[in-house]
């Protein structure tokens, strides 16, 4: 059997930067009954987990934030 390899390649059009999240005011997302946090960053929205805050951030412009809070108020997302 003949193995195969893959290799990750960047993403396309990423153009986010890497942001120093480790002074980041971080804001409960749900008066504080959700596991999710939020912070404005640089001018872009990260959100963790508030349970595991080690864990990776996701990262959003202002245009995909907006665009995750509409279809979250639509019940498109199930944040808690």
């Amino acid at each position: 059997m003949a193995e195969s390899t893959t290799q990750q390649q960047p993403l396309t059009g990423w153009d986010k930067p890497e942001l120093d999240l480790s002074g980041a005011d971080w804001r409960s997302s749900s008066r504080g009954l959700g596991d999710v946090q939020i912070a404005f960053v640089e001018g872009f929205i990260a959100m963790r987990n508030s349970g595991r805050p080690e864990s990776p951030s996701l990262i959003f412009t202002p245009a995909e934030w907006g665009a995750f809070v509409s279809g979250a108020r639509e019940g498109e997302f199930d944040l808690t």
